[in-house]
Formats: structure tokens, sequence, C-alpha cells
């Protein structure tokens, strides 16, 4: 897996307002103490607990890059709501050569990315059909995970950045497979992935650094010792024990 990194780092070099929400995330003291942030793998996943920041850091090098803050390409200017944060503004990307492709996938604003996409082949100004990048019928027309999956097989195109938040969230774990498999073919097409997730399905990538978020901060862990591993583990093995456990009165 010698793919370099097209996003070799990220820095935390500007100032967040005074006060900020921000300023209060583990992740940003984090940044503000080590100075950078180093990706140093073509996959690298974002874990850990809900509220420690992966989204939002996920997010906020999406912006910096490029991206619409609510997914697509760089192409992609459409806004339903402006809730991004400002973070993004005080990022510095430490960039390592030209990637050709890249999209930023987020689970939650899929739905927008899926009815923008109907709407530029509603206006001729476009010019040809953009559905046709993505399988050549609308995502609308899919299931939830048939569409994410229509998006990575046929738009991701390879040599690229692709920004993925929490995409096991419409997949089976079949399907999270069969993504696995599609991240592989990319990676071996010199693209660079990284990925906010809380399934251990997905992190067993081969060779895929996991950066665990932490009250802590952020640290790099085995596969192995990440809490989701360990407590998926534990409930397939014995989940009679486990239930009886968490529903006893």
């Amino acid at each position: 897996m010698a793919v370099r990194p097209y996003i070799g780092a990220v820095k935390l070099t500007g100032e967040l307002a005074q006060g900020s929400y921000l300023t209060e995330l583990p992740v940003i003291q984090y940044l503000a103490q080590a100075g950078q942030l180093e990706l140093t793998k073509p996959v690298t996943f974002f874990a850990g607990e809900n509220g420690t920041g992966k989204s939002t850091l996920l997010e906020a090098i999406a912006v910096a890059y490029g991206f619409n803050p609510e997914g697509g390409t760089k192409n992609f200017n459409f806004s339903t709501e402006d809730s991004h944060s400002e973070l993004w503004q005080a990022l510095t990307l430490v960039k390592r050569g030209y990637a050709s492709d890249g999209f930023f996938l987020r689970a939650e604003s899929f739905y927008n990315v899926a009815s923008n996409i109907d709407r530029m082949d509603r206006e001729p100004s476009f010019g040809g059909r953009v559905v046709d990048s993505y399988g050549g019928v609308s995502l609308h027309h899919r299931s939830h995970g048939e569409s994410f999956l229509a998006l990575v097989q046929n738009r991701f195109g390879g040599q690229g950045v692709y920004l993925l938040d929490e995409p096991e969230a419409a997949l089976s774990p079949t399907r999270q497979l069969t993504l696995l498999a599609q991240i592989d073919e990319l990676v071996k097409e010199d693209s660079q992935f990284i990925i906010a997730t809380h399934s251990p399905i997905l992190m067993a990538y081969p060779g895929a650094e996991i950066l665990e978020f932490s009250e802590k901060g952020i640290r790099s862990v085995a596969y192995r010792e990440t809490e989701h591993y360990q407590v998926t583990r534990r409930f397939l093995e014995d989940p009679e024990r486990m239930l009886r456990y968490l529903l006893e009165e």
C-alpha cells in the first residue's frame, strides 16, 4: 500500500472565535497542543464516541479542501442550511500532490445531494445528464444503501480524495463488505480515504490507520484495541449475557 496521501497533515493555524464551543472540543485542544495531525496512510479512520469531534473535524477538512459543506464534489455549491462550523477557516491542509477526483459523502445530508443532482439535470444550462455519472438512475429512485453504493461504484473514479462521514449508516453488514472492496479498488488506483465511522467492519480494512477520538485527544490504535471491536465481539460471543446485564431491573 504505497499510495502517498494527498492530504498529508492537518494543522490548526487560525484563531477561533472567543467563546466558541469548538475550543472546548478535545480534538481542537489536541490540534492546538500537538501542532498538526498527520495522515500517513491511504485510508484513515476517525473513530470514537459520539460528541468527540470526528464529524466536526472531517467536515472542516472537507470544506477547507474545497468541497461543499453538505457534501458532493467541488462543483456542488448548493446549500439547504448553513450549519457547518467555522473550524475550516482555522485549518491549514498540508497537500502532497494533485488529486484529479474527489467527493465528500455525509450520510445526514445525502438526500440533499441527490436532490441537487436531479435539479441540475432539469436545468439545460448544465449540459449533459449529471446522473449518468451516478449510475444513470436518480439516487432518489434507489434505496438509501443502494444509492450510497451507486455513488461509490459509478462516481468515484480513482486518483481522488474521498471523505466519508458514517457511510455505514445506510448499509447492511454485507453491503459494508462491498464498500470495503470498492475502497480497496480505489486505493489501488491512487486514492485517499478519510472516514469517520463507528463500524468495526469498515475499520478492519488492512493497513489503515485508526485514529481514536476521546476526551484525552487523538491517538492511533490497533484495530482490536478499539472499543467498537471489543464491544461488538463481546456482544456476539454471548449476547444473552450482555442483554441480561443491560436489561436487568
